[in-house]
């Protein structure tokens, strides 16, 4: 009874979910056909990103939101992968920027044209390579800029500083079995990790150490998912010893036993779980399965609350998720979601049925926006910093977006590729100082050369039109 007392008084209630119509899908897209457990689509207000087939390689397709409707065969993907691209994800604070992992050991971060692509893309702006097996999962920083954690088939987890291509921390030596997922905690001080050896990992990756962790979490054999909530406690999907489908929920500060466990069904489709931090929603979408379903976190018993199930007639191959800042808040919009299918993407919003026009400043907390919170050197040397806020009271306006500049630490390290001008990601504003001596001598040597050059042409403007003067005079 209490769950239907508190479920009662929830805002979110009535939330429906609603697919657009057929004109506003994304049509005769060849979804990647791996079998791999990421959700193969990643979205932030300008572009919708998809890991689609792609022979010999690795492939995939970014599209601006607008460009609904047919996509051409010949449309320019993201190819420089030499295996099958296995996750993606865009970079929260600038959505041109984009990072893969691939079956080739490789993690590329990318930089997508203001206005999307008009020719395939081969180049990456960097190319970070630590992993001895293929790298099915990368995470950006939620709050540090420029910084990435990839984790490999290596049961390595290793976070790199973009902004010079390094490596700067490696833990390879905290998981004897398969990584499934990785997820920041909100301001990105922590880590968890779910894994095939049935344990949840909480883990500080700078002091490289494992904070707790719980062992058989879901007793079952098949994948987990873990995931950290805004208030610090860990969410988790994964299966009984009876092979049913299973969320939990955990105080990382004493995971003995669940705050909450619920059995679901018997489906053997891995929940990938969806969070949103504003609402404390969570959507789960089975892969494989036709449904989302979708739950509110409370702090009050039962704590994991069912809310409502979205139900279609087609499977789903994979789902991207849009960032709060991309959705349309004069229309109560409070989740969309990107479904593939075989051969199509199609968006399916989320409402809560309001009967005002106002803006609706209970559903709309202020929301994490694309600056980040502190540059990647102070997030290594120890600091931590929560998102910074903005109001959709005005809906979002994507602001432009700084282009990323890799300056390669090591100058042995110095690959042909990371010295084309491709910049990368808002780099530091100190990168631009002109404060050593080198740069300085520099800058002084190219005002002269730029001196000289404009005295050689005005010299030479003078000598033409005396040699025109002289004509005119041998003509006359």
């Amino acid at each position: 009874d209490t769950m239907r007392r508190v479920v009662r008084q929830s805002k979110f209630r009535h939330v429906f979910g609603q697919a657009v119509k057929n004109d506003q899908c994304y049509d005769d897209i060849r979804v990647s056909r791996v079998t791999w457990d990421s959700s193969f689509c990643a979205v932030n207000p300008r572009f919708v990103a998809i890991i689609v087939d792609a022979s010999g390689g690795g492939a995939f397709l970014v599209l601006p939101l607008h460009k609904t409707g047919r996509i051409d065969k010949s449309y320019p993907t993201v190819c420089g992968h030499t295996g099958p691209v296995l996750d993606i994800d865009w970079c929260p604070h600038n959505d041109q920027v984009i990072a893969s992992g691939s079956e080739d050991c490789t993690v590329m971060v990318w930089q997508i044209p203001e206005n999307g692509l008009t020719l395939s893309l081969t180049e990456p702006v960097v190319v970070l390579e630590g992993h001895s097996k293929r790298v099915g999962i990368v995470a950006w920083h939620p709050t540090a800029r420029n910084v990435l954690l990839s984790a490999g088939c290596d049961n390595a987890i290793i976070i790199w500083n973009v902004g010079t291509g390094e490596a700067l921390i490696n833990l390879d030596d905290m998981h004897v079995d398969m990584i499934y997922n990785v997820s920041w905690n909100r301001n990105g001080s922590l880590i968890c990790t779910a894994s095939k050896d049935k344990k949840v990992r909480v883990i500080d990756p700078r002091k490289q150490e494992i904070v707790a962790e719980k062992d058989k979490a879901h007793e079952g054999a098949r994948p987990m998912r873990a995931i950290f909530l805004a208030d610090g406690n860990i969410f988790t999907t994964g299966f009984s010893r009876m092979s049913e489908r299973q969320l939990a929920l955990w105080n990382p500060k004493n995971m003995e036993e669940p705050i909450a466990l619920h059995e679901m069904d018997t489906s053997n489709g891995v929940l990938l779980p969806f969070y949103d931090p504003d609402t404390n929603i969570i959507y789960l979408c089975g892969k494989g399965d036709s449904s989302i379903r979708y739950f509110e976190i409370t702090d009050e018993s039962p704590y994991v609350h069912y809310l409502n199930t979205f139900s279609s007639k087609e499977p789903q191959r994979g789902m991207g998720f849009m960032p709060k800042r991309g959705l349309d808040v004069n229309k109560c919009e409070i989740a969309r979601f990107f479904k593939l299918h075989e051969r199509k993407c199609e968006p399916i919003i989320m409402t809560v049925p309001r009967k005002s026009d106002l803006f609706q400043d209970d559903l709309y907390p202020d929301t994490a926006g694309p600056e980040a919170a502190l540059e990647a050197e102070e997030w290594f040397e120890g600091k931590n910093a929560d998102p910074l806020l903005i109001s959709l009271k005005h809906g979002y306006i994507p602001g432009k977006n700084r282009d990323l500049k890799v300056v390669k630490k090591n100058i042995l390290d110095n690959k042909p590729a990371a010295n084309k001008k491709s910049d990368l990601i808002n780099a530091p504003k100190k990168a631009a100082d002109a404060s050593n001596p080198q740069n300085e001598a520099k800058l002084d040597e190219i005002l002269k050369e730029l001196k000289c050059i404009k005295d050689t042409i005005s010299s030479q403007d003078e000598r033409i039109s005396r040699l025109e003067q002289q004509m005119a005079k041998i003509a006359d």
